[in-house]
């Protein structure tokens, strides 16, 4: 696989940014159609969460996402399908009540939020290594609860991408290698940018890099402005690339994206420096995932 990049477009998210832009894929419909737009652009993966069509909220709906799958899987274009199994880790501290949380207060216990991926079994699925300060909430992941997430994954047979959004996730993430939690070589995502973890720049990248297993596999994305400068300085250090709505909503400044329009753009550059993407096939063989339709 040298010169191929594992692709992903992260085609919608669960931020409040539909009334930014208005191409954010909200309905199971929206979301399965850019996710093969992005495959036709040329992504290798795409990264969906499920949204509420009647508010476009986060949605842990089964069945919403899964009509996105099978829309997905049921249409003519290949991509690997990588579900977050991150949802309801939302943390609003209330000064009335500070330990039951305020509004907007979300939590799922492990097997909730591992229920779309267990059911659905996509070749991929997000893991988040630990608890942070994500803008004003906490996102809470404690430790106890990612290992059991880490068996309920690997009982699957899904590969987990390691989503570290600060340098201590990297420390963990590592731990649940070392206990056996984690099959094959490890997949590590860098989330580089988010108030108030990891910044998105170069120092901060090689340090992750640095510190990851030598077998390990890695990607980075960033936010905002930050996202096309963290794929391109991504690809020119040997990891993957992630573009998408989810993290980034224009396609240049003041000019909204569209997922498809993203993948095109991160496409024209990973070939300025001589790399191209995977297939989805080609990706699957490399990486040892499992076949979409049962089984390795």
């Amino acid at each position: 696989m040298k010169n191929k990049v594992l692709l992903t477009s992260a085609v919608t998210g669960a931020g409040d940014t539909m009334k930014k832009n208005p191409h954010v894929p909200v309905t199971p419909k929206e979301i399965a159609e850019s996710a093969i737009e992005s495959a036709k652009a040329g992504a290798t993966v795409a990264h969906v969460h499920a949204r509420d069509p009647k508010t476009g909220g986060i949605s842990h709906n089964l069945e919403h996402y899964r009509e996105i799958v099978d829309r997905i899987r049921e249409s003519e274009t290949d991509v690997i399908i990588n579900i977050t199994s991150g949802g309801g880790g939302d943390f609003i501290p209330s000064l009335n009540t500070p330990a039951a949380g305020g509004d907007g207060t979300d939590i799922q216990t492990p097997a909730e939020r591992h229920e779309p991926v267990g059911e659905l079994l996509p070749e991929m699925c997000t893991l988040d290594c630990g608890s942070t300060n994500f803008g004003n909430m906490i996102y809470m992941s404690p430790t106890d609860w990612l290992r059991d997430q880490a068996k309920l994954i690997q009982e699957s047979g899904v590969k987990p991408e390691l989503e570290c959004f600060d340098t201590g996730h990297i420390r963990f993430a590592n731990q649940l290698v070392e206990e056996g939690l984690i099959d094959g070589d490890p997949m590590y995502q860098f989330c580089l940018g988010i108030p108030w973890g990891a910044a998105a720049d170069a120092e901060t990248m090689l340090y992750m890099k640095n510190r990851i297993p030598e077998n390990a596999h890695w990607s980075a994305f960033g936010i905002g402005r930050m996202q096309m400068p963290i794929a391109s300085q991504a690809a020119m250090l040997g990891g993957n690339v992630r573009v998408g709505l989810e993290d980034n909503i224009y396609l240049s400044k003041g000019v909204v994206a569209r997922n498809e329009q993203l993948v095109d753009k991160a496409v024209t550059m990973l070939r300025g420096l001589d790399l191209e993407p995977m297939t989805p096939q080609e990706a699957r063989d490399y990486y040892n995932l499992r076949n979409p339709h049962g089984g390795k």
